[in-house]
């Protein structure tokens, strides 16, 4: 069946009045739909780009908290999280690589959609329609809808395959839900997309702007391995908040300071838990000493450059004006990185989080010669600076920093090689993902081979390549 033969017959059948009646019916004679009750908690996560190293955070930020949770199915495109502890939207929040948050109200075997929408079946098509406008699932997407209500569908998925028919699938559930809505007296506008957009997903700006959360509705579709999963989206990423703590600070440092998401991102793998003492020996103009501060961490901040330090000052004493952190604790100091118990006790610091010198701004790709040279200069700063943070940090305590990751003009990538030093020093690397948290093991093997991320558009010519290590 082709695309458009299968477009006419999806409308043909949307358009069907199903009452309530049959759509029970139609429930309790498919065998394979399930419909999951209030008191389970399973959500799903659309995570950023860096699918790996967004789930990173997520998985560290759980387990710092002592959430008990499994990571039930798994895509670069959304992580389904099913824990014994409901989330608060509010997490969303605490967390840099996440942009939706949606909790998971249904499934329906990926079969089943499949045979719908790949084939054109009446059956599974009425299956589909059926498990999509069961009371419960009307009820929890649209509670605040009354006589009017807008609301938008975005579809998630890794298939290629299924790429060719996500338009149309995106359409029919829309549509189904603003018919049934009519049907009860609901004006149900249906929010739309540009149609260059390559995915039928809308943007969290776009949930954000148009208040869905709170006075309408986001529908997630999300095609998993044997799984379909419909959810409500409870929280967004709001990147307005993360704008405000970089371009509206008092003090800024374009060309060297890192974006506050991945500095964020990076409090997070460090496992810094409120209350925690966190350094960042490099501090700049302070980014991640905000983010930490923000996730209620007790700070210090050293950095051997004067106007770093009072920049630094600055902008933590607007943070603390700006979001009411009535009870932040920091210090920001002169000193060098390069011998941390000059200024630092040992055994002082719970985490150290931070970014050492990447090397010049490059105005061009460098030749390969060129990236080494910039490596083997900033070596001896790296090895020093490992070696001063396992004298600072606690027992167990961890080290998150990045490490410049340079492409060269021939395409090949230029790193900074620092296993051995930090297992010298006494360091042992952490990979994020335990297989005791996870019952979709078609991606651990990948996973678990990963010692460290990479943070880098294509455009970039120095990237940055983030190490866990644990003392």
């Amino acid at each position: 069946m082709s695309a458009a033969d299968l477009e006419n017959a999806m409308l043909k059948y949307q358009h069907r009045s199903i009452s309530n009646r049959q759509i029970q019916n139609e429930l309790g004679t498919h065998q394979n739909v399930k419909v999951l009750a209030t008191k389970e908690t399973v959500y799903v996560f659309a995570p950023g780009k860096n699918w790996k190293l967004s789930l990173a955070e997520l998985v560290t930020f759980l387990k710092a908290r002592e959430f008990k949770f499994k990571v039930a199915d798994l895509s670069k495109s959304f992580f389904i999280i099913a824990t014994e502890n409901a989330f608060d939207p509010s997490l969303v929040d605490y967390l840099g690589g996440i942009i939706k948050t949606g909790r998971v109200l249904s499934q329906i075997p990926l079969k089943t959609v499949e045979e719908a929408f790949f084939d054109g079946n009446e059956q599974a098509l009425a299956e589909t329609k059926a498990h999509l406008l069961s009371d419960y699932v009307l009820d929890e997407l649209f509670a605040t809808c009354a006589t009017k209500c807008l609301f938008g569908v975005s579809l998630y998925s890794d298939s290629s395959r299924l790429l060719r028919f996500s338009k149309g699938m995106q359409r029919f559930v829309g549509s189904c839900f603003k018919d049934e809505l009519a049907s009860r007296g609901t004006r149900a506008k249906f929010m739309g997309f540009p149609k260059r957009r390559e995915l039928p997903q809308l943007t969290h700006v776009e949930v954000l702007k148009k208040g869905l959360i709170e006075k309408g509705a986001e529908i997630l579709f999300c095609l998993g391995r044997e799984d379909v999963f419909i959810s409500k989206t409870v929280a967004v990423h709001n990147p307005f908040e993360f704008q405000k703590r970089d371009v509206g600070r008092p003090v800024q440092r374009k060309i060297f300071s890192i974006p506050p998401r991945l500095a964020k991102i990076m409090v997070n793998l460090s496992m810094c838990l409120p209350g925690k003492v966190l350094l960042d020996p490099f501090c700049g103009v302070g980014t991640i000493l905000q983010e930490a501060l923000v996730n209620k961490a007790r700070v210090i901040g050293m950095d051997k450059n004067h106007w770093c330090v009072e920049a630094s000052r600055t902008n933590l004493h607007w943070l603390e004006n700006e979001y009411d952190l009535k009870e932040a604790e920091y210090t920001i100091q002169l000193g060098d990185a390069r011998d941390l118990t000059e200024k630092i006790c040992k055994g002082t610091v719970d985490c150290i989080v931070t970014e050492p010198d990447l090397g010049p701004p490059l105005r061009h790709f460098p030749t390969e010669s060129y990236a080494k040279e910039i490596i083997q200069k900033l070596k001896p700063l790296y090895c020093d600076f490992l070696e001063g943070a396992y004298k600072a940090l606690a027992a167990k305590g961890n080290l998150v920093f990045t490490t410049p990751y340079i492409r060269a003009r021939s395409g090949s990538f230029v790193t900074l090689e620092l296993n051995e030093k930090a297992k010298a020093a006494g360091f042992t690397a952490v990979n994020p993902f335990g297989i005791e948290n996870f019952t979709d093991n078609a991606r651990m093997g990948e996973l678990m081979r990963t010692s460290s991320f990479v943070d880098m558009e294509k455009r970039h010519k120095i990237g940055r390549e983030i190490n866990i290590l644990q003392k």
